[in-house]
């Protein structure tokens, strides 16, 4: 957060307010507010936790601006970030950019933002390709009119995915978003691979939730995680009676290092990228495992199903 605060002060366009809503942390970020109260115009909500998409509602009605941007705790914005948004937004309702690593991230940090964002995983709209047939924007780096924003009432209470969630409504109600290549941000996700691992699994859960929400809505690539899990396990079982089957990992192995150790300059990020990218993909391919056997097997509705993970 601080980080984050520090970059809005640092920005070249000045005439924005910051809304800062505390969802029941354990770990107050009220001081850190405090440093920038007399630099930037914030305002600092403290409230009990309810998630992050009422937690966004919550301070977006308080908010006074005609446009909302909604960004995670974790990203840094480079000084030119919302000139570059100025630049874009007249005539738009929503729009979405991409993110990158900093130099100064860690190798982990570098290595999963890799995994995120490269063509052999499935990096998406991360890697910043300007022409999209649609582009559903990610709350790590979102805008929305603020009138667009109250007329479809926000995030739903969905503690995982609500973010596409959202995206698909906005498109359903006839906007289109855009992404704004050069409104990127600095985002530093996740800082070791257990937590990654919990963060796309959790991804994976969600992507059965959204079908059910907005039916059509799944692609072949939201079933290439769970395929290649499928096969990576298939291929281990099989190396044990024919060692050869295990080429196939390896080779992808291999690409996965070289790429990334060419794009970060760093051999040693190239080599975590490996264990990364497939936390990125076997951790998704568990949780819509996972989803698919609660939701569509068992019919357990999303709220049931996924308490423990989501909801206690």
């Amino acid at each position: 957060m601080d980080e984050l605060l520090e970059s809005l002060t640092l920005q070249t366009l000045k005439d924005f307010e910051v809304i800062i809503v505390e969802d029941g942390s354990i770990r107050p970020c009220k001081d850190v507010c405090d440093k920038y109260a007399n630099i930037l115009d914030l305002h600092y909500y403290a409230k009990e936790n309810s998630g992050p998409g009422q937690s966004r509602n919550y301070g977006a009605e308080r908010s006074n601006g005609e446009w909302l941007i909604i960004l995670d705790s974790d990203v840094v914005l480079p000084e030119g970030y919302l000139q570059a948004v100025e630049n874009s937004v007249q005539g738009q309702a929503a729009w979405g950019g991409p993110d990158a690593a900093h130099p100064s991230f860690t190798p982990v940090q570098k290595a999963i933002s890799y995994s995120m964002t490269s063509f052999f995983t499935t990096g998406g709209i991360r890697g910043g390709k300007a022409k999209l047939d649609k582009f559903y924007p990610r709350s790590f780096n979102m805008g929305i009119r603020r009138d667009v924003y109250l007329q479809l009432g926000g995030f739903t209470k969905m503690r995982f995915g609500e973010d596409i969630d959202f995206s698909y409504r906005i498109v359903e109600a006839g906007y289109m978003p855009r992404l704004f290549p050069d409104a990127w941000v600095w985002h530093k996700r996740r800082t070791d691979f257990r937590k990654f691992f919990r963060q796309v699994y959790n991804s994976g859960i969600a992507r059965i939730n959204l079908e059910k929400r907005h039916p059509g809505t799944m692609k072949l690539v939201h079933l290439l995680p769970t395929v290649f899990t499928l096969g990576v396990i298939c291929l281990l079982l099989i190396t044990l009676f024919f060692p050869l089957a295990c080429v196939p990992i390896i080779l992808y192995s291999a690409i996965i290092c070289i790429d990334s150790s060419i794009k970060n300059k760093s051999m040693w990020v190239g080599l975590l990228s490996i264990p990364a990218a497939f936390v990125q993909l076997m951790g998704y391919g568990f949780g819509f495992i996972e989803s698919w056997w609660k939701r569509c097997i068992l019919k357990q509705d999303e709220f049931t199903a996924f308490e423990k993970n989501f909801y206690s």
